[in-house]
């Protein structure tokens, strides 16, 4: 599976220099968006979300900040039959603190893997930005169990979408804030702090701002 395929992707073969750099200016991949206030989809209330791909054709992104519950990465590995049951006591450290995140609303019986680039598969991996690399397909999970995974990882159950001009909508209505990422707060096992921590990175009180929700 390669995720290149399912997520929206620029396709620069008939724009020429200027019209690039127009469309960098514009697009966010690589930025994290952090939910406002107003945010009235509970599915994405207080969320931090990393975008992997954002062109003309929508936009595609991971869910840093919420928990899949008791969903535990070693139990995967054993569902997926990557390693045995027995196995799971000679795993790396890398493998038994994997994060598993619900990524969004969309595909959430499929995997995301959010990773440093230090690791990647040639035709599986779409290299995003400072370093951030998206894998979804099983060879990354049997790196990790393995320890020859990448450094930093987590894995994401689903994927936010948004559909061509819908996220640039959002933003305009006051429903985002975005910054640029950086890997401690993608990577961070800080996840409850993570929505506060994303604000103050752009100088927001979390406080100020909700006491002036709706009347932006």
């Amino acid at each position: 599976m390669n995720p290149a395929r399912k997520g929206p992707g620029r396709d620069r073969r008939h724009t020429d220099d200027a019209d690039t750099e127009t469309d960098d200016r514009n697009y966010l991949d690589g930025q994290l968006l952090i939910a406002m206030p107003v945010m009235e989809d509970e599915r994405f209330a207080r969320s931090v979300i990393y975008v992997c791909a954002h062109s003309s054709e929508g936009a595609m992104g991971i869910i840093l900040n919420r928990p899949a519950g008791s969903v535990d990465f070693t139990d995967l590995l054993v569902q997926l039959d990557i390693i045995k049951r027995t196995d799971q006591i000679k795993l790396p450290e890398t493998a038994e603190t994997m994060k598993v995140m619900k990524g969004g609303p969309v595909e959430t019986g499929r995997g995301f893997v959010l990773h440093s680039s230090d690791f990647f598969i040639e035709d599986a991996t779409l290299p995003i930005d400072e370093g951030i690399c998206l894998t979804a397909t099983l060879d990354i999970l049997e790196a990790i169990a393995k320890g020859t995974g990448p450094k930093h990882a987590i894995l994401a159950l689903g994927y936010a979408g948004w559909a061509p001009g819908q996220l640039e909508t959002e933003i305009q209505d006051n429903g985002w804030l975005h910054c640029p990422a950086d890997q401690d707060l993608i990577f961070g096992h800080d996840i409850e702090d993570k929505y506060t921590r994303a604000l103050h990175k752009i100088g927001i009180d979390p406080g100020m701002l909700s006491n002036e929700a709706g009347h932006a």
